[in-house]
């Protein structure tokens, strides 16, 4: 049985042993207790019973994380990769990228037939689509900011994969759609596959899951990267054309970096650096949408949407041509975001016309990035806050199961420009900056991303959707400081997205028409989508009352300490 609830206030919330009587709770208002917001009921619980045992926020996330990889298979993992952005009570701040890799053996034209085309279905599907995992070093790493074990930490995860948990309509629906991919791509037997059509309420159990999370709770990094698990992984890629060896695995590497700091209309905005595009584009967007100063018009007006979609397209168009792994490439980012070359980016702005994309940027085809990603945002009664955005890049990432690990493999390496020109899953340009080579990380749109006021957390914010992340938290963060919503507001009111190329602007089907139908008279091209996003946002009001709110695309919870 699935119950919605639509709560200001939670004393506590207990999942029952069975994991079969599920909560959905969207909005809740708390003092001095900790929140998780995830985008499953289960996970955001697994996290909040970590902080009740004497865990942080840092420890929640990990928890939540964990549980992800078992309770929403479609894009939590331990076989993908993602970034945090912590933020301490202290003040300190810092960043984790556990970014896939490419492995060892890949190389610049390993998606390239004899003609020199493009063969996208080897980079979205099967085995050679596949990047070095990297999530399970994240989790490890994410250790010295924690209270407690590793050991206790995946234990509400073992408990989910081990007994089972009832399915929502959706999750069986998905599960469905997917049963040919699923049978196309795995040799052997999968537990997501049964012989009758999945429906709500069903058990999913996943033991093979469950004893490969143990295998991490009893060996640590090892029993992942090296042994059993990794075995299992390189037997699963000898099977197709996977070039993962157990080389890649043991040498996989968590990069620290320094956070993207920003000012914007006095709040200093932490967000991820390069191999993430999304702090760079975030900062470009707010920075120049502020020269028009967007308080001035009504939110989603003509006048708004224009000033923030002409943002989005430069920004984007300087995605394409400048960004990748800034191990690999020089590193831009401090120019990109000055406000000299943002004020001459900006020259070409008019408030008459829509601006060909042409005029922005060199035009070549964009690679399109998949939407499956998932975020959490935590904050603790300490208030420690943190935020990840995690990935297996499409939904169930490449649809390879581990046989005897159970769990999906990524398909990242689309992420990468498989032909610089030739656009991803998501449409999305890519050029010779975030070409493949080995042992790099692949261009990312995530955008997990903190608020600070007077240097405290104000806003924990992020959500999945490829390249309309960087857009979706862009408008969550001016929806609030600019058009002064509430976070239920700014979370669930009609976003829209334009990201250079296709010149294309999407709106959300419940947008303005009137909007819309005056943008068009300026020369946009709309198109209406059913869905962008599913943001998870944590506002913190200047008495520390804590707003947590879960986006209602999805089934996303909140859950209280």
């Amino acid at each position: 049985m699935k119950k919605i609830l639509f709560i200001l206030f939670i004393v506590s919330q207990s999942v029952s042993a069975q994991f079969t009587d599920i909560s959905i709770v969207k909005e809740v208002k708390v003092n001095n207790r900790g929140v998780v917001v995830s985008a499953h009921p289960l996970a955001s619980e697994a996290g909040a019973k970590i902080i009740r045992m004497g865990g942080n926020a840092y420890d929640a996330i990990v928890a939540t994380q964990y549980a992800l990889a078992v309770v929403y298979p479609q894009a939590g993992n331990i076989g993908g990769g993602g970034f945090l952005i912590g933020v301490k009570n202290n003040g300190e701040k810092f960043t984790l990228d556990y970014r896939e890799t490419a492995p060892k053996k890949a190389s610049h034209n390993m998606y390239l037939d004899k003609k020199g085309n493009a063969n996208t279905d080897l980079s979205q599907n099967g085995r050679l689509a596949v990047g070095v995992p990297g999530s399970v070093a994240g989790f490890f790493a994410t250790l010295k900011h924690c209270k407690l074990p590793m050991e206790k930490l995946i234990q509400p995860a073992i408990d989910l994969a081990d007994k089972g948990f009832s399915i929502t309509e959706r999750e069986a629906n998905l599960l469905n759609s997917n049963r040919e991919y699923f049978q196309k791509h795995n040799q052997s037997s999968i537990v997501f596959v049964k012989n009758n059509s999945w429906k709500s309420g069903d058990l999913l159990i996943q033991k093979e899951l469950a004893e490969t999370l143990k295998l991490i709770q009893k060996l640590g990094l090892k029993g992942f990267y090296e042994g059993k698990t990794a075995n299992l992984l390189v037997t699963e890629m000898k099977k197709g054309n996977g070039i993962i060896t157990l080389e890649d695995l043991k040498n996989y590497k968590v990069a620290e970096r320094k956070a993207l700091e920003f000012d914007y209309k006095g709040n200093q905005i932490i967000s991820m650096p390069l191999p993430s595009s999304g702090g760079i584009l975030l900062a470009q967007m707010l920075k120049m949408s502020g020269y028009e100063n967007l308080e001035k018009y009504q939110h989603n007006s003509k006048e708004a949407v224009q000033v923030m979609a002409e943002s989005e397209r430069r920004a984007f168009a300087d995605r394409a041509e400048y960004m990748g792994d800034p191990d690999f490439i020089k590193d831009q980012t401090s120019y990109l975001i000055s406000d000299e070359y943002l004020k001459n980016r900006w020259k070409g702005f008019s408030f008459n016309k829509a601006t060909p994309s042409s005029e922005v940027g060199k035009i070549i085809k964009q690679p399109k990035e998949s939407t499956e990603t998932t975020h959490i945002s935590v904050i603790d009664k300490e208030g420690n806050a943190a935020a990840v955005t995690t990935t297996l890049n499409g939904l169930y990432g490449s649809k390879v199961v581990v046989a005897g690990a159970g769990f999906f493999l990524n398909n990242e390496m689309d992420d990468f420009s498989v032909k610089p020109g030739v656009p991803n899953m998501f449409g999305a340009v890519g050029g010779e900056a975030n070409s493949i080579q080995p042992n790099k990380r692949m261009l990312s749109s995530m955008t997990p991303t903190i608020v600070l006021k007077n240097g405290k957390p104000y806003m924990v914010v992020g959500t999945p959707g490829g390249t309309t992340i960087p857009t979706s938290v862009y408008q969550s963060i001016v929806n609030v400081i600019d058009f002064k919503l509430n976070a239920n507001m700014s979370v669930n009111s009609p976003k829209f997205h334009h990201q250079w190329l296709p010149e294309t602007v999407a709106f959300e089907k419940n947008f303005p028409e009137t909007t819309i139908k005056d943008l068009e008279k300026l020369g946009y091209k709309a198109e209406r989508v059913n869905q962008l996003g599913r943001t998870e946002m944590i506002l913190i009001d200047d008495n520390g009352t804590i707003n947590a709110v879960a986006d209602g695309r999805g089934d996303d919870s909140v859950a209280v300490e």
